[in-house]
């Protein structure tokens, strides 16, 4: 049986933990928390030189950020700010953002995994050798409290650049000139190993000001899961004698906002109607209506809806109040979990509130340990925002071996960030607002 360093296989004929895993007090994969772990705190406001991150991109965009790694959680990463051209200061965006859970039940229900409260996941930071980090730097990580301390400092945080294609692309109202820019993207990406499954923790800051959260699983199909039948499993290998047991990775993630640098913020959910064509016109119209999220919700996306967090203290050169929309992924939502059943959720700030499910804080008597149970009816000023992305995993001939990786995450994207298009070209820096063509 191959068995991480770190963590324990995944198959249901070893679904407890390593003894080395029970001496530094960790929990098992689908219950509640035995231990109380500690997690390394979030840095300062001001983090040292080993633990910043400052890209400046060749668009002429500079992320700023720092770094911590947690025993469950992995990478966190904090005090994220933004400066496209033409901005005289970085622009906060992120107080902290991090992973908040992995929930892994399969589809014959004898087990269901917390891969980071309960799996091993911060404990199973691999090293990347230079070529899975290509034009960048890998930097050293010092897991906490971990379960092999002779393997404690890990190869294991890549930053690197990557080009995205097309920025954007005009022709020019004359026909004689073309404007284009091709977009340049900061990466910082981990990879943890639990069981036979190994994540790739993606995330990407672009130089428009949008931030992409990705999570991506390869690795290997456990060995010890082929005894599903028809409808719970897929056949792989000659004829239809072994089939893979199929299931679910539902991926949350944690984002404290802090936009323009306070805590104080907006939610506001949009949602659009549309109409059959009225007598006289000639398509149907669409109307788009707006509500102020004031207490905790449990929200679920809908065909042209909609969230954006909106700062409370900041405003671009336009007058208007900056924001971040949240952008969906594709997503399978997986309804056999209460917590699992909404898409996002925006609570208000609570230290103790850290993972989506399996909450490994005691946050005192009566407090739930899933993000659904706190949803309350709080009223929101700090908002956090729990954005959940579900992915039904039927195994295919093509997973084995390597799996491909297979990618699940959203974004969230500047709304009203700057006045204009970060990237505009100085030609078009006078084309502001209603255009006449010319």
């Amino acid at each position: 049986m191959r068995v991480n360093r770190n963590s324990r296989a995944r198959s249901r004929a070893a679904v407890g933990l390593s003894t080395l895993a029970l001496a530094a007090g960790a929990t098992t994969a689908a219950g509640p928390a035995v231990a109380q772990p500690r997690s390394a705190p979030a840095p300062a406001a001001d983090c040292s030189a080993a633990y910043k991150i400052e890209q400046k991109l060749a668009t002429g965009t500079t992320w700023r950020m720092c770094w911590s790694y947690e025993s469950e959680a992995g990478l966190v990463l904090s005090n994220i700010s933004y400066q496209p051209p033409g901005e005289a200061a970085p622009i906060k965006v992120l107080s902290t953002a991090k992973l908040a859970q992995i929930d892994v039940p399969y589809d014959d229900g004898s087990v269901e995994y917390s891969d980071l409260t309960g799996a091993g996941f911060g404990q199973g930071l691999v090293d990347m050798v230079p070529a899975e980090c290509p034009g960048g730097t890998i930097k050293t990580v010092k897991v906490p409290e971990a379960w092999d301390p002779q393997h404690a400092n890990v190869k294991g945080l890549c930053t690197t650049t990557r080009s995205r294609g097309h920025a954007y692309r005009m022709e020019a109202d004359t026909g004689n000139k073309v404007f284009q820019k091709q977009g340049k993207d900061l990466l910082i990406y981990t990879v943890n190993k639990v069981g036979w499954y190994e994540y790739i923790t993606e995330w990407r800051f672009q130089d428009d000001g949008t931030i992409n959260m990705n999570v991506g699983a390869t690795g290997s199909l456990s060995p010890f899961d082929y005894d599903a039948g028809d409808g719970r499993g897929w056949p792989l290998g000659k004829g239809a004698k072994d089939y893979a047991t199929s299931h679910s990775h539902n991926v949350f993630w944690r984002l404290n906002f802090g936009l323009d640098g306070s805590s104080k913020a907006k939610v506001e959910q949009y949602d659009s109607v549309v109409s059959p064509p009225a007598q006289g016109q000639q398509a149907p119209s669409n109307k788009t209506t707006v509500t102020k999220v004031g207490k905790e919700l449990a929200g679920d996306a809908k065909n042209m809806r909609w969230w954006r967090v909106v700062s409370n203290s900041g405003k671009n050169k336009d007058n208007h109040a900056r924001s971040y929309e949240i952008v969906p992924g594709a997503t399978t939502k997986y309804l056999g979990r209460p917590f699992t059943k909404h898409d996002v959720y925006f609570t208000e700030y609570n230290k103790c509130e850290q993972f989506a499910s399996d909450n490994l804080r005691n946050c005192g008597a009566g407090h739930g340990k899933s993000v659904d149970k706190y949803v309350d009816g709080q009223t929101l000023t700090h908002p956090v925002a729990w954005v959940n992305v579900g992915f039904h995993h039927i195994a295919r001939d093509e997973d084995q071996q390597p799996m491909p990786v297979h990618w699940q995450g959203f974004s969230i994207a500047p709304r009203d960030v700057t006045a204009m298009n970060p990237l505009t070209p100085a030609e078009l820096a006078d084309q502001n607002g209603h255009v006449e063509p010319r």
